[in-house]
C-alpha cells in the first residue's frame, strides 16, 4: 500500500496541533524574542492575543501574540500595522518562534 504524503506542516511544540504550512514560509531570516523565528503568509489554529504597540528590532509596530488554538502556547505574534514605510510588507503576516514549531510530513 503506498504512503499518502500530505502538505509539509509546521506544528506546535506542545501539543503537536498544525499551525502553519511550509509553502507559506516567507523568510527564515527573523529573530524573535528567544531566537531565530520565521515569517509567514498565514497560520491556522491559532488564537491571537489583544494588539499592542511594541518596539521592536526594525522599529515601532503593532502586533498582537498568536498562541496555539488548541494549548494556548505562545508561539509567536502577528504584525497589524508597521510604521515605517519600509517595514509595511510584514502586515497581517505572522511570526512563529523556530523553538516553538515542530516540523510534520518531511
Amino acid at each position: 500500500m503506498a504512503e499518502v504524503i500530505g502538505p509539509r506542516l509546521y506544528c506546535c511544540c506542545n501539543c503537536r496541533n498544525h499551525v502553519a504550512l511550509h509553502d507559506d514560509v516567507i523568510s527564515k531570516a527573523f529573530q524573535g524574542r528567544n531566537g531565530r523565528a520565521f515569517l509567514f503568509s498565514h497560520a491556522m489554529n491559532i488564537v491571537m492575543g489583544p494588539k499592542e504597540d511594541r518596539h521592536l528590532m526594525t522599529g515601532l509596530h503593532t502586533v498582537a501574540d498568536v498562541y496555539c488554538g488548541d494549548c494556548r502556547e505562545v508561539l509567536g505574534w502577528k504584525y497589524e500595522r508597521a510604521y515605517e514605510e519600509t517595514q509595511k510588507y510584514k502586515e497581517g503576516k505572522f511570526i512563529l518562534e523556530k523553538s516553538k514549531i515542530v516540523k510534520e510530513n518531511w
